[in-house]
């Protein structure tokens, strides 16, 4: 069981960095990541490899993998600057020119030369009555995202420019999900893109250094690096983690579970009121814990509210790749899904909880080389074709956005593909103006009626455990009455 003690200021501040995708600088790290031999092909990376085998096994499923950025500017708008920008972040970042095939029996990333110019669709809605240009909007752009990829010609990226009101644009990204992660968004390509723009914009100098290596250098490091003593030794920690029987979780909902993952996804946004996040925060702070850890600690006892246990297991991903350096300003995908395990059978305060989470996720994190799929062959899981490996829900938290000033935002997630990872996924993404994020949720499973209330409900326990933090987790009722379990 994990210690119930704070981790000291220095590991706090280390642990939020690295869950916010920011690279461990000060651990010891392995061989530094250099430019691969000239000439050899860029393998492809373990997380991208797990993705590209699954749409390919289950050809019938939605493009789940297909993700959604929308890039907003607000004032004045030179669309031939913005394109211009668009098509130098593509040429800076190899991964958004990349398309894969097969050489020899061995998948490999095939790097395309850059283009000299990419123009974007342009769609001007402000002649669409004002209460229907979301969703008119929203109805055109997922005819992208729901398009599958062509992922041996390309490209992987699809770009549509909205003019919604004279001072407000949005870029809407169609990306594939094996060529970005959250940095990439909202950090990297946010900055590239508005100081690009700037330059184009005014004649100025472009203000960006050329990338040292790319993600195929990283991908090629990757692999020489990733075996070995290293390895056996997180494995190690996942089989303790992960022994005996693993809990199925049980969940109330109305609908049963199909035989087989169907995949298929839906969208829920959300807001909550500033004063929550703010006290999310406060609370983070003053126990010394990072503000993922007291959000992740709030869902777990969300589920345990609805599903009376007290082990389960609870999905992240973990930014493994982030942890170099040199890759920190670099498009990609860097991320590993990991299984995390709580045990809250000894009736603990949220205080208790608190601790216990974050040592289960700073385990996870030192310990997340792993590939996914190469964890769930060692270790078996008990097959069920109804279930993902580990665990069916998961959560995380969004990196901070980049500050760019005023007259740029982004947002993720505003455009359903029609497909999900998994049965629920929690995204919370913390702003100045307040906590914001999505419910990815699984139509099959649940209604939509039933997320809102979820979402409610979640609320409702941050707020009350950050008033009363030494409240034991086993006291705490809810207002609502939509907790009846039932297993599926």
């Amino acid at each position: 069981m994990a210690s119930s003690a704070p981790l000291s200021d220095t590991k706090r501040m280390l642990l939020e960095k690295y869950v916010r995708g920011e690279a461990f600088r000060s651990l010891p790290q392995a061989s530094t990541i250099t430019k691969r031999p000239a000439g050899a092909p860029a393998p492809l990376a373990p997380s991208q490899e797990r993705i590209l085998r699954r749409e390919r096994q289950v050809p019938e499923i939605p493009p789940l993998y297909n993700e959604s950025v929308t890039i907003y500017r607000f004032g004045a708008l030179d669309i031939d600057a913005l394109e211009q920008a668009f098509t130098e972040v593509i040429r800076r970042h190899e991964i958004w020119r990349t398309t894969y095939t097969t050489v020899n029996g061995t998948a490999v990333q095939v790097v395309h030369p850059a283009p000299e110019h990419i123009p974007i669709p342009f769609i001007d809605q402000r002649t669409v009555p004002e209460h229907r240009r979301l969703a008119d909007t929203v109805r055109l752009i997922s005819e992208n995202a729901r398009r599958p990829f062509d992922m041996e010609k390309g490209p992987l990226v699809r770009a549509s420019l909205v003019r919604f009101y004279d001072g407000e644009f949005r870029l809407y990204l169609i990306v594939h999900q094996s060529v970005l992660d959250g940095v990439s968004v909202y950090q990297v390509l946010l900055t590239e893109l508005s100081a690009l723009y700037d330059a184009f914009s005014t004649g100025k100098p472009l203000p960006l250094t050329e990338p040292s290596i790319q993600f195929g250098d990283y991908a090629y490091w990757q692999r020489q690096n990733l075996q070995g003593e290293t390895l056996q030794r997180q494995l190690t920690y996942w089989r303790t983690q992960l022994c005996g029987d693993l809990p199925a979780l049980a969940w109330p909902t109305t609908k049963p579970r199909p035989a087989k993952q169907s995949f298929r996804g839906a969208i829920q946004p959300f807001a909550f009121p500033k004063a929550v996040g703010d006290r999310a925060k406060s609370l983070s702070q003053q126990m010394g814990v990072t503000l993922f850890t007291t959000l992740l600690a709030a869902f777990v006892v969300l589920l345990h509210i609805y599903t009376k246990q007290v082990d389960f297991i609870v999905g992240t991903v973990s930014p493994v790749g982030r942890k170099r350096s040199e890759v920190q300003n670099l498009i990609g995908y860097f991320l590993n899904p990991v299984p995390l395990r709580f045990w809250i059978g000894d009736g603990p305060t949220f205080q208790d909880l608190l601790f216990r989470v974050q040592e289960v996720v700073a385990g996870a994190l030192t310990h997340d080389d792993v590939p996914f799929e190469y964890l769930a062959e060692e270790l078996q899981p008990s097959s069920d074709p109804s279930r993902n490996p580990f665990f069916t829900v998961a959560a995380s938290l969004e990196p901070p956005l980049a500050d760019v000033g005023p007259h740029w935002s982004l947002t993720p997630m505003d455009v359903e593909s029609g497909g999900a990872r998994w049965d629920l996924y929690f995204v919370w993404d913390n702003r100045p103006s307040g906590m914001i994020g999505r419910v990815q949720y699984n139509p099959d499973l649940f209604e939509c009626e039933e997320i809102t209330s979820l979402i409610a409900d979640f609320q409702e326990v941050l707020e009350k455990l950050a008033s009363n933090p030494g409240e034991k987790v086993s006291n705490l009722r809810l207002e609502s009455s939509h907790c009846s379990a039932a297993s599926i």
